[in-house]
């Protein structure tokens, strides 16, 4: 058991894909970029949190997607520009935008999972009492 001082910060819980409710059980199954794809757990393993609250409950988190992946693509070809000075060649930005997307694709699907859950979900917040005791 854990002292209430020694409790996951919600940034910490969240960079480290824990569970809202608990900030103890992985929401993810494996490495964010393992060979094997990507698995999110159906429930806490710690606190038997069910993540998908209703069917289409993640529909959300594609939205939360696109907003980091236009943020990301804004950030990539302003830095693209800034460190070539190339305005005339879109095969440069083109090129730059698709291996930016296809590599941040496993961190978005992720973290926008974990945005959608820890700030985007109401009623859903950390309660101490499930950190506690193991169900």
């Amino acid at each position: 058991m854990k002292s209430d001082n020694l409790f996951l910060s919600e940034s910490q819980a969240a960079w480290q894909g824990k569970c809202p409710r608990c900030r103890t059980g992985a929401m993810f199954t494996g490495s964010m970029y393992a060979l094997k794809s990507q698995k999110m757990n159906v429930k806490c393993p710690h606190c038997s949190y069910k993540y998908e609250k209703e069917p289409g409950y993640f529909y959300v988190a594609m939205f939360v997607s696109y907003a980091l992946n236009v943020a990301q693509l804004i950030t990539v070809s302003v830095a693209t520009y800034l460190l070539t000075g190339n305005l005339d060649s879109p095969w440069l930005y083109l090129i730059v935008c698709l291996v930016t997307a296809f590599l941040l694709a496993p961190f978005n699907y992720r973290y926008s999972r974990i945005i959608l859950m820890y700030w985007l979900t109401p009623g859903l917040s950390f309660n101490p009492k499930y950190a506690q005791e193991r169900m």
